[in-house]
Parts: C-alpha cells; structure tokens; sequence
C-alpha cells in the first residue's frame, strides 16, 4: 500500500510540474499584438491560447524543402514543428482536430507528427502565404524523406488555409 501511494504522489507531482511549467510558456508567450491567425483550444493549459505570426516564430522553426501532390515543383517550408507547438500550449491529448477559414477540418494523430515530421508552415519559399497560396498556415510533412509521409493518411492531414485547432484526447 505505501508503494502504490509513493507511485500516485508521484506522478501527481509530475503532473503539476508540467502543468505549471506549461502555464509558465502560456503565460510568457502573452496576447497576440498583430492579426490572430491561429488559436488553440480543448486540452490545453489555458481555455484558448491565440497566436499572431511573430507568436509563432517565437516558438522556433524548422524549415525543408519538399514536393507535394498539390503543387510543381521542389518548394520551400518554414514553420513550428506541430510537436512543439503542442508543447508550448501544454497540450496533453494525442488528437488534433484541425480546423481552416472554410470549417473543413482533419484529424491529426500527433504520432504521425512526429518531432521530425509536421509542421505549421507560416512561410513559402521565404514568404509568407497568402490565403490564396493556401495560407497563411498549412500543416506540411517532409513528403520527400520517406515512404512514410507519402501515404493517403498523411496526405489527409495536410491542412491548409489552417487557423484554429483543438487537442482532444
């Protein structure tokens, strides 16, 4: 018995540690001072967390280049990594539902985002996206790096015009 209290004080202990320590990123990323362009809900540290552009790139970056079913031609992504993002909200669930400008939304598995996989790409070819370039986020795999990006599943997660997304699960 006082092992298994051990084990719970634990892990309730772990579990406030990252709360608070993901409520501290929240609460340092502040309010968005330009255009929202994308929020953040559901299991999150905080009900909503709202991001303008300079939000975002506040979070790092990763950028590849890579082809897709949608477009010609070798193209140019940077953004965060979704794994990250995830993190600086201090989202706990596994499940993206993922919403653009026009309602349609997808489910993104956050083990098909892995920390070298997904990201939300605010920049093509070094500019920011327009909406009629499917901006001004689009989450983008490395289609190019493997097998693996390039399956129906994937290719279904591949949001764009992107602006609102809810961790569930």
């Amino acid at each position: 018995m006082t092992r298994i209290k051990s084990v719970f004080i634990a892990t309730a202990a772990a579990t406030a540690l990252l709360t608070s320590t993901s409520s501290a990123l929240v609460a340092e990323m502040g309010t968005p001072t330009g255009t929202t362009i994308l929020t953040v809900s559901g299991a999150v540290a905080q009900d909503t967390v709202a991001f303008d552009l300079e939000m975002l790139q506040a979070l790092g970056d990763t950028t590849f280049s890579t082809t897709t079913i949608w477009s010609e031609g070798e193209l140019t992504f940077t953004g965060v990594p979704v794994t990250d993002l995830v993190e600086a909200v201090g989202g706990t669930g596994n499940i993206l539902n993922a919403t653009a400008i026009n309602d349609y939304s997808v489910q993104i598995n956050l083990s098909d985002a892995s920390t070298e996989g997904a990201i939300v790409a605010y920049h093509l070819n070094g500019e920011p996206m327009s909406v009629r370039d499917k901006g001004p986020l689009w989450v983008v795999y490395p289609f190019d790096q493997g097998p693996e990006y390039r399956t129906e599943s994937v290719y279904a997660q591949s949001i764009w015009q992107l602006d609102r997304i809810e961790i569930v699960e």
